[in-house]
């Protein structure tokens, strides 16, 4: 087939419109066509298109819809941008759409984005990886009706691990959550819960797992929240990283620009 146009993924953020990377913009800005799922997607990215380009919100759309419109614009010789919250790698169901594009003959590209456990974390002013004190993240969620989880990947078991947790589509379900996480980490365990990072309507809450539940319930979050649980959300006498420690042996030649 000539003159087939390209589906970009591209990663629009966590919910700021000005934390979309300045190649997911370009791209933007070059596509005739846009599809975006309308209640994740700031509209404000939607400025980024071209006059006259066409907009489809794919929130109210099926799998099958949303990969006709991707493939009828490419045929017609279209690129297409197709925004994902966040990050195209963790929780955008773009692998389901790649294998469809696969089996019409569609190309595509992905274009990285921020994810919104990054944003989060951001906000709480925290870095998630703390020398000796927790050095693994786990983005995970909770068991739903929908979609199960795989055999094996259980919150108790990375709980076993003592690793930090970033648990997505869970606040829903933070009774459960906390009822399997409390034998591992205990009640004393810091947890934070950011809803809508990096938007208007940004909220968190601070507590400890053995409080979470209620505090949760009080603030009323019940949707688009980020869970984390981890002794690296209150970490403070830890040892300075070996990064830029006096002791370790550096290179003397100079660096080329």
């Amino acid at each position: 087939m000539t003159n087939q146009g390209t589906v970009h993924f591209i990663g629009a953020g966590p919910g700021a419109a000005d934390l979309i990377t300045v190649r997911g913009r370009d791209l933007l800005a070059a596509c005739p066509v846009c599809l975006y799922p309308g209640s994740l997607t700031p509209t404000d990215l939607l400025a980024h298109c071209p006059e006259g380009a066409r907009t489809v919100d794919t929130a109210s759309l099926t799998l099958d819809e949303i990969i006709a419109e991707l493939v009828a614009a490419s045929e017609r010789g279209h690129d297409v941008a197709r925004l994902c919250s966040g990050d195209p790698a963790v929780y955008s169901a773009v692998a389901e759409q790649m294998r469809r594009l696969d089996a019409a003959g569609v190309p595509y590209e992905v274009t990285p984005g921020v994810p919104a456990f990054s944003a989060a974390a951001a906000t709480l002013g925290r870095e998630l990886t703390v020398p000796t004190v927790g050095q693994s993240l786990v983005i995970t969620r909770a068991q739903a009706r929908s979609t199960s989880m795989p055999e094996g990947e259980t919150l108790a078991g990375f709980a076993a691990t003592g690793a930090t947790l970033a648990l997505h589509l869970a606040i829903g379900r933070i009774e459960q959550v906390v009822d399997e996480l409390l034998p591992h980490y205990g009640a004393d365990c810091p947890v934070a819960v950011v809803a809508n990072a990096s938007q208007p309507t940004e909220r968190v809450v601070r507590g400890t797992l053995g409080e979470i539940v209620g505090l949760v319930r009080e603030a009323d979050i019940t949707r688009a929240a980020t869970i984390f649980v981890g002794r690296v959300l209150a970490a403070e006498s830890f040892p300075d990283s070996f990064l830029y420690s006096a002791d370790r042996e550096r290179s003397t030649q100079p660096r080329s620009l």
